[in-house]
Order: C-alpha cells, then sequence, then structure tokens
C-alpha cells in the first residue's frame, strides 16, 4: 500500500465518520467502550480472573 492508498483511506473514514450524525457517533463510542476487554484481562490475561473465581468459589463453601 502506497502512502497515496493510505492518505485515501484515512480520508474516506474521517469523512464517513464526520458524516454520521452526533447521535450515532455517540452511540457507536459507547459500543465500543461496552465492547472493550476490562483492565485486568487485557494487561495479566487470564490469571486473575482464575484467581477471583477460585476465591469466589472457596467463600460459598
Amino acid at each position: 500500500m502506497n502512502s497515496n492508498d493510505y492518505v485515501k483511506y484515512i480520508t474516506q473514514t474521517v469523512v464517513k465518520y464526520i458524516d454520521q450524525p452526533k447521535d450515532e457517533r455517540k452511540k457507536y463510542r459507547l459500543e465500543k467502550k461496552d465492547r472493550r476487554e476490562p483492565f485486568l484481562f487485557k494487561w495479566f490475561g487470564v490469571i486473575p480472573y482464575a484467581l477471583a473465581a477460585m476465591v469466589k468459589k472457596k467463600d460459598r463453601k
């Protein structure tokens, strides 16, 4: 991909985003935020969740 194609793609993406109504942009941002992985999982993987599950299981007994 040469630089002209990249600039064209970025320009199209920005124009498409700006042409959307404000409510749709806000809705998209909120949906994107909800789809994001939790902090612990993103930075430390499955280990914190496994430990938390073990602690919860232990507390129930």
